[in-house]
């Protein structure tokens, strides 16, 4: 894949390194450059680093065919909420794994990923436990990947027990519960996370909010609305009760990007799932 960026006038005079680092390219993606022959090329001629560039410069990447580590699973069916050449996003259903493990092999986002682009390495930008549904953007290559890692702003539906308040930010730091490896507490040694809400609708002792995440922890939002006396509906993990559904009522309901491929802004939104809609009606 060739990935093409054009020299601006702020950049005349200045060495290539500096505008590739400028364009989201990563150092550890210049340096596999560097192993490829002809892999970075100004007007199609070798182009080192320390070189001099100028505007009006077409400067090129050559990206090498990579292979997904996953098994393919054409069986599966997962919908595009949309696509270019750099990234796909995925609106994953609830009992599905982002990535393969032990216990999951063969029925995952990833092994769906390598049945649709096999000669495609998978970058998951965005990693949705099992049971949160929701919108998934994949880099499609490296240079995706590293422009978009921190850059993706996500907005979540949650249907949590209690009567949330109408708005309310909350930074508590996160870190794994002791003797657990999957379970995450509010500890004073744990990283900052920052989580924001804002109720969307109050009935029969649940709230429907809608979150904005500021950091991306494990199980974040999970953790914050139970440490806060609304753990999610279903999330029996935190504290929720499975009485109304089976699984924590979660889901990635907007993606806003800047897209790699044409430098527009990209909203990308994903309805709330019949299972938690059917709780607040």
């Amino acid at each position: 894949m060739i990935v093409e960026f054009i020299v601006t006038d702020e950049f005349d005079g200045k060495k290539a390194e500096l505008f590739l680092k400028h364009c989201g390219v990563s150092a550890g993606l210049i340096k596999q450059q560097k192993q490829i022959n002809l892999g970075i090329q100004r007007n199609g001629e070798l182009l080192r680093t320390v070189d001099i560039i100028h505007t009006g410069d077409k400067i090129i990447l050559n990206l090498p065919e990579e292979k997904n580590s996953a098994q393919p699973n054409g069986k599966l069916a997962v919908p595009i909420a949309y696509e270019d050449e750099f990234v796909v996003v995925f609106d994953k259903p609830y009992n599905m794994p982002t990535h393969t493990s032990q216990l999951h092999y063969m029925d995952t986002l990833a092994n769906y990923f390598a049945y649709l682009y096999p000669d495609k390495a998978f970058r998951a930008i965005i990693r949705l436990d099992k049971d949160t549904s929701g919108l998934v953007a994949v880099a499609k290559n490296a240079y995706s990947a590293a422009v978009l890692q921190g850059n993706i702003n996500k907005i979540y539906y949650a249907i949590c027990e209690g009567g949330a308040e109408e708005h309310k930010t909350i930074e508590l730091p996160i870190a794994r519960e002791d003797k657990s490896i999957i379970k995450r507490c509010v500890s004073e040694s744990g990283q900052y996370a920052k989580t924001e809400y804002t109720l969307e609708k109050y009935a029969d002792n649940i709230s429907l909010i809608k979150v904005k995440l500021y950091t991306g922890r494990t199980h974040q939002i999970r953790v914050h609305l139970a440490y806060t006396g609304h753990p999610l509906c279903g999330d029996d993990m935190y504290g929720g009760s499975l009485e109304r559904i089976q699984r924590q009522a979660l889901h990635c309901g907007e993606l806003k990007f800047i897209s790699p491929f044409n430098h527009k802004e990209i909203i990308v939104k994903s309805q709330i799932p019949n299972d938690m809609l059917d709780l607040i009606k």
